[in-house]
């Protein structure tokens, strides 16, 4: 079975913590954008929620993001529309 995002860019972030993931998903994004990538998955995993709270901030005041929210089939990873240029 095919999985609906496979062809998506990842950042996983297992193991980070919330300053290091702050810079690792900006850094992400910008270089997305500039490869024209219209949707990206950022994984955070569910554990306590640091992770998720923090990626869902920084997406929030990113200004290549169009929209992102949590995938409604796996809680542990935020599904990220970039504008386009």
């Amino acid at each position: 079975m095919m999985n609906l995002y496979s062809r998506c860019p990842t950042l996983d972030l297992h193991g980070f913590d919330r300053d290091y993931a702050r810079i690792m998903i900006n850094d992400f994004i910008r270089d997305c954008y500039i490869m024209k990538e219209k949707r990206v998955i950022i994984i955070h995993g569910v554990g306590s929620g640091i992770l998720r709270k923090t990626t869902q901030q920084v997406l929030k005041h990113n200004n290549y993001v169009l929209d992102a929210r949590l995938d409604i089939f796996n809680g542990g990873q935020t599904i990220v529309d970039l504008k386009e240029h």
